[in-house]
């Protein structure tokens, strides 16, 4: 299975920027979906910009000897073949099993990422080089850095198909929101309806924020009751 990368509009992306992962996942709750935050991906470095963009995934499986290999960095089912199938704009989302103790990428792989304008890297696993991962630019959310290579510990199996990442299934093409939280799944066929939900209740957490600051109780604040509702609706209208 191998899925043609979807560019995500740039209103959405626009959208999606202005809404935290926070925000995301309480939308998602509400909508029935629990298990969307990704275990283990952590920003790499402080200040990493929230970024939103259409998951382009890959996926590793445990270590087999026999092709887990330095030589299997030239096969035509490699990391390297996958990171030229790569749109720019996109996040790739790498399935890693959580594996701590092999990098799946280093600096190399990273700046060709970089070159082609991806928009950051996603893994529950960890990179190598990591001075140099730093100095290509690349936004990376991962649980870390370790020395060896990626066929220390993992097998590259095929890129653009279904992985689980940081326990989270993640289907090519549905749309990830990362930030100093971590990363967030949007199944693709939601995203508008949560695009909707999510910018409203910014705006109303935004409006309770102001309200707590001038020393509002929380009780019937947040969550707003019926009184607390007509106040932020008036809110709003001014607000235009």
């Amino acid at each position: 299975m191998n899925v043609e990368p979807l560019p995500l509009d740039p209103k959405q992306r626009e959208a999606l920027l202005k809404v935290s992962t926070g925000t995301l996942t309480t939308v998602l709750l509400k909508k029935g979906l629990r298990n969307v935050w990704m275990r283990g991906t952590r920003p790499l470095k402080p200040g990493q910009p929230r970024i939103a963009g259409r998951a382009f995934t890959l996926r590793f499986v445990s270590s087999r000897e026999d092709l887990a290999t330095p030589a299997s960095w030239g096969s035509p089912i490699s990391t390297r073949a996958a990171i030229e199938d790569m749109p720019e704009g996109c996040i790739a989302v790498v399935g890693a099993m959580r594996v701590t103790d092999a990098g799946i990428f280093g600096d190399i792989l990273c700046a060709r990422m970089a070159r082609r304008g991806v928009a950051g890297l996603v893994t529950d696993g960890v990179v190598r080089d990591v001075e140099g991962v730093l100095g290509t630019g690349l936004n990376v959310w991962c649980q870390g850095w370790a020395a060896p290579a990626s066929v220390n510990g993992l097998t590259f199996v095929g890129w653009q198909e279904p992985i689980d990442c940081g326990g989270v299934a993640v289907f090519p093409n549905d749309v990830v929101v990362v930030d100093q939280d971590g990363a967030v799944l949007i199944p693709q066929a939601l995203l508008d309806d949560v695009i909707a939900l999510a910018t409203e209740q910014e705006h109303l957490e935004n409006w309770i924020m102001g309200e707590v600051e001038k020393g509002a109780k929380l009780p019937g604040l947040y969550p707003p009751n019926e009184e607390n509702k007509k106040r932020y609706e008036a809110w709003r209208k001014q607000q235009g």
